[in-house]
């Protein structure tokens, strides 16, 4: 079974010259990679957050969704993640997109111009109503909250 094709418009930035476009690494990758489109290197100290730019913006299609991840090695390698993880980039939205870098770890971590930051998941969005009811059909969980599943 195939996957299905969206085409989604990109814009290169002027900054982003040179900074390759997000794309999937391999066939099946469900994130394209998203690359620091920085003037200068930027240090991230530990427990420090900065805004990196992508040097692109887009337009995703109505319906759809783009979701900046953090990147699992940097993640494990160094605790860099993503600070609003995932981040969520609106159909409507056509500035830069940015990442929000966070360094939870415990040594500087040092980005580079062209380094891979973050991955982007595209997501089909359902089309929702919001139904205002008097009262909701029971479940098992009921109103247990933070945790309660899974407790007996």
């Amino acid at each position: 079974m195939g996957k299905e094709t969206v085409n989604i418009r990109i814009c290169r930035l002027a900054h982003g010259e040179g900074i390759e476009l997000p794309h999937f690494a391999s066939a099946l990758a469900a994130g394209a990679d998203i690359r620091a489109a920085l003037r200068e290197d930027v240090v991230l100290h530990p427990g420090e957050h900065k805004l990196i730019p992508s040097g692109f913006s887009m337009a995703l299609p109505a319906g759809f969704e783009a979701q900046v991840r953090p990147r699992s090695g940097l993640a494990l390698k160094h605790g860099i993640g993503v600070l609003n993880s995932p981040g969520t980039i609106d159909a409507d939205y056509r500035g830069e997109v940015g990442v929000i870098l966070i360094n939870h770890g415990d040594t500087d971590f040092h980005i580079q111009r062209g380094d891979r930051i973050a991955q982007m998941v595209i997501a089909a969005l359902p089309v929702v109503d919001f139904i205002e009811v008097d009262e909701l059909d029971d479940t098992e969980r009921g109103s247990g909250g933070f945790g309660s599943s899974g407790r007996k």
